[in-house]
């Protein structure tokens, strides 16, 4: 694909580490280099919560559209999935299940779950003793969706909300900084302040962004902010 790119004089492109596993062995290999065979650890990366197997197609399809790697068929396929999800989520937001209601008594007749106060039927995923299926089998919830990849989705997403919704936010705060971009021919004996030994380390590795730069071995916070404090000049500069 990037053969390919660099033919139609278009920019390099390569996933990042909270896109896909590969995007972290990259990273990793980039970074902090290896005197020894790699081996890719679910551990190493940080954002392993989405990246997950069930939601590949979800993280890279978009992408893969972007980059012409994905043809019509599949787009419209994947396009109808998303779409599939996102409705089936809104519908089960908008039922409300009360303890006095019909629907709150043919779940306590069904699953013998007595709510306390009023939840909406999206909300009751949550619970450890409920699934998509068990949903859709008291009355009045019916009929959910037929593809068991969308019910899947529909259940994980809600389930595991909170938790997803703080990696997002950890990955939009580190990515505000991450992605800028540093050049190759970039001296980093000019900037003050920073030592001898780390200006060497990213004369070696040459970082492409700060977010490289700041997972070199060795790297401290207060050299990625004299580097951030020396770029922004920079451009202003040129600006």
């Amino acid at each position: 694909m990037n053969a390919a790119r660099l033919t139609r004089g278009e920019s390099m492109w390569v996933p990042r580490r909270d896109e896909s596993y590969m995007g972290v062995m990259i990273d990793d290999l980039v970074t902090q280099g290896t005197l020894e065979p790699y081996r890719m650890f679910t551990s190493r990366a940080e954002y392993r919560l989405l990246l997950r197997e069930d939601n590949a197609d979800l993280r890279l399809t978009e992408k893969g559209r972007d980059l012409r790697l994905v043809d019509d068929i599949r787009w419209q396929a994947f396009c109808a999935k998303r779409e599939t999800i996102a409705d089936e989520r809104q519908r089960l937001s908008e039922i409300w299940v009360t303890p006095g209601n019909e629907l709150g008594r043919s779940l306590e007749a069904l699953h013998g779950i007595r709510l306390g106060k009023e939840s909406r039927a999206l909300d009751l995923l949550k619970r450890p003793e409920m699934d998509y299926q068990k949903l859709l089998a008291v009355e009045g919830l019916s009929p959910g969706v037929d593809d068991p990849r969308v019910a899947e989705q529909v259940e994980i997403q809600v389930r595991y909300a909170g938790y997803l919704e703080r990696q997002n936010e950890d990955i939009e705060r580190r990515r505000r900084h991450d992605d800028m971009p540093i050049a190759d021919d970039f001296d980093y004996s000019r900037v003050r302040g920073l030592s001898t030994e780390v200006s060497e380390k990213l004369n070696r590795t040459k970082p492409d962004t700060i977010g490289q730069a700041s997972r070199i071995p060795g790297m401290t916070p207060a050299a990625i902010s004299l580097l951030l404090v020396h770029l922004k000049k920079a451009r202003k500069q040129v600006a």
